[in-house]
C-alpha cells in the first residue's frame, strides 16, 4: 500500500510541476529531491530564482517549486503533496501549524503592500494618512477595485484592512477575480482600476502598466514571510530532512544576507526577518 500511495504521489506532483520553472535531476531520490510550495510573489519577483541555485549549491538537494496562493500552498501541505511551504498570512500559517500540519513556523523576510492605480488618482488615495483612509475613499468613490479573490496571503490581507474600517466589499465596482498577482495588475492596468499589490511583483510589472504607486508605507501593509516543514508523522512520505536543511539554510546568516542583496531595478524587495522578532 506505501508503495502504491508513493507512485500516486509521484505522478502527481509531476503533472504538478510539470509546466513550471524547476530545479531537478532525472535520477533524484527522496532524500536529494524537495518539493515547496510557495507564493507567487516569490517567484514573480524572482527571488526563487536568486536563492535556490545557491541552496542546491550547498546542500546538493534539488528544490521543485510551485508558486501558488498562500490558500493553495497550505492546502498542498495538509494533503502532503509538498515537503514544505514558503507563504505569507501568519494566522492561517499558525493554524497549520496548531491542526499538526506543520512542525513549526520559522520567520524569514518581509516586504510590503502597496495600493497601485490610474495616475489621475480619481479616489484621491495618495493623500491618505493611513491605508484605511485610502480604502475608505475607493469604497466612497466606487472606482473599481481588482481582488485576486482567490484565498492567496495577499487576498487575506485585503480583505483584513476592509474589515478594518468595518465593510465588506461589494457591487459592481469591486471585482473578485481569482488570479495571480500579475494576471490582476494586467487587469487593472486594463479597467485602469485600483488594487493591491506586493511591492516586488508591482516593482517587476510596473514597465508593463500604465498604473501608478499611489499609496505604500503604512505599518499595517507590511507583509512578513514564514516557513513551515510539512509534519512526518501525519505524512510518512515527506522529506523532513529537505523541508529541515532548506529553513536552517534560509534562516541562516547567509541565506538571510542574500535575501537583503537581493534587488530589482535597484530596490531592495525584502528585509531579513530571522531572529529580529517581526516588522
Amino acid at each position: 500500500m506505501l508503495i502504491t500511495r508513493r507512485l500516486i504521489r509521484a505522478i502527481f506532483i509531476a503533472a504538478l510541476f510539470s509546466a513550471l520553472p524547476v530545479s531537478s535531476g532525472a535520477n533524484d531520490d527522496n532524500d536529494s529531491l524537495l518539493l515547496l510550495a510557495t507564493t507567487t510573489s516569490t517567484a514573480n519577483s524572482g527571488l526563487l530564482d536568486y536563492l535556490l541555485p545557491e541552496f542546491e549549491k550547498d546542500s546538493s538537494i534539488r528544490v521543485h517549486y510551485i508558486a501558488v496562493g498562500t490558500g493553495k500552498a497550505l492546502r498542498l501541505g495538509k494533503d502532503g503533496d509538498v515537503d514544505v511551504v514558503l507563504v505569507h498570512a501568519r494566522s492561517a500559517e499558525q493554524k497549520f501549524v496548531d491542526s499538526g500540519f506543520g512542525v513549526e513556523r520559522f520567520d524569514v523576510m518581509y516586504n510590503d503592500f502597496v495600493l497601485v492605480g490610474p495616475p489621475t488618482d480619481p479616489a484621491k488615495i495618495a493623500s491618505s494618512q493611513s491605508v484605511f483612509e485610502a480604502l475608505d475613499k475607493i469604497r466612497k468613490s466606487q472606482n473599481t477595485f481588482i481582488s485576486r479573490g482567490d484565498d492567496s496571503g495577499t487576498h487575506k490581507k485585503e480583505l483584513s484592512l476592509w474589515k478594518g474600517i468595518d465593510y465588506s466589499p461589494e457591487g459592481d465596482w469591486y471585482k473578485e477575480v481569482g488570479q495571480g498577482m500579475g494576471k490582476v495588475i494586467q487587469i487593472a492596468n486594463e479597467l485602469g482600476a485600483y488594487t493591491m499589490t506586493d511591492r516586488g511583483t508591482w516593482l517587476a510589472y510596473r514597465s508593463k502598466s500604465n498604473l501608478a504607486l499611489l499609496y505604500h508605507g503604512d505599518q499595517p501593509l507590511f507583509n512578513p514571510y514564514g516557513i513551515i516543514a510539512v509534519n512526518p508523522w501525519r505524512h510518512s512520505h515527506v522529506n523532513y530532512s529537505g523541508a529541515q536543511s532548506l529553513i536552517r539554510w534560509l534562516t541562516s546568516s547567509k541565506g538571510q544576507q542574500l535575501i537583503a542583496e537581493f534587488k530589482v531595478q535597484g530596490e531592495q524587495l525584502f528585509i531579513p526577518l530571522s531572529g529580529q522578532g517581526g516588522p
